[in-house]
């Protein structure tokens, strides 16, 4: 029987970095992956063609590298050959009859911009970042804090005594606001909302969410900030590179390896794993574990030892829309009508906030949405070494896919009568996103070398932990967000059986790649 302090289920960033942490300590840790490699949502490989090297779903890590974790462990990755490669023009939107902007990492660029399409709006938008600004500090120590603390209950103290009382219920009640109220009540020009209003789906909400309003804030302020990086050479050297820093510290990563159950000591402590080929590894300290509620208190826990309010909060536990990934290798770079299109990380391509709400509804109803919202990434654009000279890689994301197809919003494509995605209807879906690309770029079918498509259910087959191809661990809606996720009884990342841990997407503060749970974790271990 192994035997190590901590043992962590699963290797996804916020294991990765929980297990970086504790064994800089000098814990001594064991991560075990049932997969054949380690990254949960981070992995890259040649899927089409010898050369391009394609991020299978996470790409960009503006997150991280404004995060705590990479503050403490950037110095000892970049050793160990993690680097990012930049750019100035992290996102840009554009709609169907070609009008495009641009947002870039220079403030003072993107008032102008945003000026010149509706007088007004660029002056607006200094001030919402300027408030930002102001409140960055406390808004990132609440996000990304614990929650049930002294640190957060001195925090907040600070702040009513700073604002007095009524103003901080008034910087709470803002911060409750829909991106849609947001957006309409600030900005005039519809360029200026196409391009804010999709970043609400990069944190698992809609238009019409509550709090979605402060989040696309916070996800478009670090993005002026910090702009698209990605990983030199592709996301698998970031996850090269915990690996050294893990090994390097003593710990060890077992892939192939299933885990069955959670093993408790006599006292109901949680003390180890079983694995599924039989055997056991012991923790002295405690048991991680990276995973959805759904896999822990449904697979992991017998339900003997499942507290009756978490398996009925576990039953009730909602998840997001689904997650479409479509990858092109190109023989050569996209022809945008505009030049500088071409230089932008990560493009939205919308009918604006409307179309945004409407493909987010249809695919709530089970439908496959008419026009979807495209997340189009040009990783090839940023770090050239993704590609042979002169070609060139899409990444493309599309974040409102429906779970089961109930129906075609548009009437065009036949719904599988089990409504499960298979191959026929996920190709299918895909051509009609390709016809999209095709308005944009004329001679786009020329170009392309190959295509790969992975549906919400290929997704899971990828990660047990993407549920009907969520890749958020969860609906984010406000009950299931903050202090109330993933329960409303939880506190931090303890569980009710002493000694177990939980982390990930589905735990705060929720989904990204900022590897703030494991860390929070790390810390409050130490």
């Amino acid at each position: 029987m192994e035997e190590v302090d901590y043992v962590i289920v699963g290797t996804g960033i916020n294991a990765l970095v929980a297990a970086a942490m504790l064994a800089r300590q000098g814990q001594r840790v064991a991560l075990y992956e049932r997969n054949d490699r380690i990254g949960g949502c981070i992995r890259s490989e040649e899927m089409i063609a010898p050369g391009y090297i394609h991020d299978v779903m996470a790409t960009t890590f503006a997150l991280f590298i404004t995060s705590p974790a990479y503050a403490e462990l950037g110095p000892d990755l970049e050793r160990r050959g993690l680097r990012f490669a930049h750019t100035q023009t992290p996102t840009g939107a554009l709609m169907p009859d070609g009008r495009y902007t641009i947002l870039s990492t220079r403030r003072d660029q993107n008032i102008a911009r945003m000026e010149a399409l509706a007088p007004g709006d660029g002056t607006r938008w200094g001030q919402e970042m300027g408030k930002l600004d102001r409140d960055a500090p406390f808004l990132f120590a609440l996000l990304g804090g614990p929650l049930w603390s002294f640190a957060t209950l001195r925090l907040l103290a600070r702040q009513a005594w700073r604002r007095g009382p009524r103003g901080l219920v008034a910087f709470f009640g803002e911060a409750l606001g829909t991106v849609r109220g947001w957006l309409d009540a600030r900005f005039q020009s519809d360029l200026v909302k196409a391009l804010l209003a999709p970043w609400v789906l990069h944190a698992g909400l809609t238009p019409e969410s509550a709090f979605s309003a402060q989040m696309a804030k916070v996800i478009v302020y670090a993005v002026e900030g910090a702009g698209a990086p990605v990983v030199c050479g592709g996301a698998q050297q970031f996850l090269l590179a915990f690996e050294k820093l893990i090994g390097d510290h003593g710990g060890a990563i077992h892939l192939n390896a299933d885990v069955a159950s959670v093993l408790l000591d006599g006292k109901g402590n949680a003390r180890g794993l079983t694995l599924a080929d039989g055997r056991t590894v012991r923790a002295r300290k405690g048991v991680i574990c990276g995973v959805t509620p759904a896999q822990l208190y449904g697979r992991l826990l017998t339900p003997d030892l499942v507290a009756p309010a978490v398996a009925e909060a576990t039953a009730a536990y909602r998840l997001g829309k689904g997650c479409m990934q479509i990858h092109y290798a190109l023989s050569a770079a996209p022809a945008w009508s505009a030049a500088e299109l071409g230089q932008v990380a990560l493009i939205h391509i919308s009918g604006g906030i409307d179309s945004v709400s409407k493909a987010c509804n249809e695919a709530e109803r089970g439908m496959l949405p008419a026009e979807p919202t495209i997340c189009l990434g040009q990783p090839s654009v940023v770090d050239p070494s993704r590609c042979p000279p002169g070609g060139a890689i899409l990444w493309l994301q599309l974040l409102e896919m429906p779970h089961r197809i109930v129906g075609d919003a548009k009437g065009e494509l036949a719904v599988p009568e089990d409504g499960a995605w298979g191959t026929r209807i996920t190709e299918e879906y895909a051509d009609r996103v390709e016809q999209i690309l095709c308005r944009h770029l004329p001679g786009f079918r020329a170009t392309v070398i190959g295509r790969k498509v992975y549906s919400p259910a290929d997704l899971a087959a990828f990660n047990v932990n993407l549920v009907d191809g969520d890749p958020y661990g969860g609906a984010c809606d406000l009950d299931q967000f903050l202090v109330w996720r993933p329960f409303p009884g939880t506190v931090n990342h303890r569980t009710h059986i002493p000694g177990l841990y939980h982390i990930g997407a589905s735990t705060h503060p929720g989904p990204g790649l900022s590897g703030s749970s494991g860390y929070l974790l790390a810390k409050a271990l130490r």
